[in-house]
């Protein structure tokens, strides 16, 4: 017998607002001692630009964490010191590995308050990070969203965190809805699913239309080479030039490297719970669904791989929330139960449309990621090495190594995981028409095909969490979906 549907207000989320917070983030913490705080992150851009960023920080005093007095105000002070340390650690001409006590020690106590890594989360820079123009008008619609904070203080990098805001408060009614349909199901009310499966499937397109409106006001070249560097973790950092993590200095002296992937839309609690109440698994990048079969170590959902490692980067209550809907999750296996036409249809068509969310995810980043990669190596082949070490980050490192492989921000490889992520959204489909056409593909000349098993490994170079892509791949990730 499955355990009962979870409580939204039992994890303290918002049946309006989902993973948002219920209550706007503060745009200022109220307490004036943490002034030196808000006065380096509101002028971040000047003092990356003057060079001056790291000084000042290193002379920063350690502030107290004791003053903070609920949890709007911790959330802020996560994100102020995500905003300090990634701006600190990426804001030279080579990264620095050593992160001075006047950012390390409040910034693991805050982390371990909120039951995140210290690091620069998807919670950090989206969640916590917006406010709306008006407060009589909804989140949801991106003509009524700011950010708090920016790395480069250009519209570029505020719209790419708005648009997975808004994403996030017009998913967050889902959330209630699928748990409304696991209750449903539970109690073998057929028609309530199918409503609900058909309310998602709806919902789902609007999220993928907001998607689709990432090239409005974010430039693929200011994103590749201005903001996606602030964003890097220092997992799989090597190349970058990070090959042993960075070490956060507390003073004790028994201090050790630590490697941490950057802020990653797979750290999204909202697309991993769509997941989840569809029924869809995900296997270790590059595992075959065929490999899966011969696996003697039980679920593949409870594997190691990217997707579930993202979960140590939500915060600690998202994560629980997650863990127990996964448990309590019974749709997939009661619209098999049942065999209802209706109800069938109208879950296949949640799969398609997960499906097309994500395939819209893969074309945006293929303007974002892979030309203006190989733009940077073709000019690094015309210019001298002196020239092209000038600066290391994770933009220039694509013009390194012998695979000159991507990674997305979050540190794992961008190819392997976004086609293999798309491609197990379809494998719970009930009808086999369904599962055969979501097996297709459409070539840029209209022209379609079946997609391969190997597809999703050919040329594929193990590195740490998953492979590594090469450039003769035609489409990747950013901060991967």
């Amino acid at each position: 017998m499955l355990p009962p549907v979870p409580d939204l207000r039992d994890y303290g989320l918002s049946p309006t607002n989902g993973f948002l917070p219920e209550t706007l983030p503060l745009a200022r913490l109220p307490d004036p001692y943490y002034n030196k705080w808000e006065a380096i992150v509101s002028n971040l851009q000047a003092l990356v630009l003057s060079r001056r960023l790291r000084g000042i920080i290193a002379n920063l005093p350690v502030l107290s964490t004791v003053g903070l007095e609920n949890e709007a105000e911790w959330r802020r002070a996560y994100s102020l010191l995500g905003f300090m340390l990634h701006a600190y650690v990426w804001g030279g001409d080579a990264p620095a590995d050593r992160i001075p006590e006047s950012i390390s020690i409040p910034l693991l106590e805050v982390s371990a308050h909120l039951e995140l890594p210290p690091v620069a989360t998807y919670a950090a820079v989206c969640l916590w990070n917006f406010k709306p123009l008006f407060l009589d008008e909804g989140i949801d619609n991106l003509e009524n969203l700011s950010t708090l904070n920016t790395f480069t203080g250009s519209m570029d990098e505020s719209w790419f965190y708005l648009v997975s805001v808004a994403i996030e408060a017009r998913g967050a009614p889902i959330v209630p809805l699928m748990l409304g349909a696991m209750k449903a199901a539970q109690e073998g009310d057929v028609t309530s699913v199918t409503q609900s499966l058909r309310a998602f499937a709806e919902r789902l397109t609007d999220l993928t239309n907001i998607l689709q409106r990432m090239h409005e006001s974010c430039d693929p070249t200011v994103f590749y080479h201005r903001i996606r560097p602030f964003l890097a973790g220092s997992k799989n950092m090597a190349e970058a030039g990070l090959p042993h993590g960075v070490l956060y200095e507390t003073g004790t002296g028994t201090e050790e490297y630590r490697q941490y992937s950057g802020g990653s839309n797979a750290q999204s609690s909202l697309i991993q719970f769509f997941d989840i109440a569809l029924g869809i698994e995900h296997r270790p990048t590059g595992e075959r669904r065929v490999d899966a079969s011969h696996d003697t170590a039980g679920d593949p959902s409870q594997r190691h791989n990217f997707i579930r490692e993202m979960r140590n980067y939500m915060p600690g209550a998202h994560a629980r929330f997650l863990e127990d809907a996964s448990r309590a999750s019974n749709i997939r296996s009661f619209v098999v139960e049942h065999q209802n036409e209706e109800l069938s249809l109208a879950y296949d068509a949640c799969l398609a449309m997960l499906s097309a969310f994500r395939d819209q995810h893969i074309t945006i980043v293929t303007r974002y990621i892979i030309t203006p990669s190989r733009e940077v190596r073709a000019r690094s082949r015309s210019r001298s090495p002196e020239a092209v070490r000038q600066r290391n980050n994770i933009a220039v490192a694509s013009t390194k190594g012998k695979s000159q492989a991507q990674k997305g921000t979050g540190g794992t490889a961008l190819i392997p995981f976004l086609k293999q992520a798309r491609d197990e959204t379809g494998d719970p489909a009930v009808h086999s028409w369904t599962k055969r056409f979501m097996k297709r593909q459409v070539r840029p000349d209209g022209e379609s095909r079946d997609r391969h098993p190997n597809d999703l490994v050919e040329d594929v170079e193990v590195k740490g969490l998953a492979g590594s892509w090469t450039m003769d791949d035609d489409i990747g990730g950013i901060c991967s979906y």
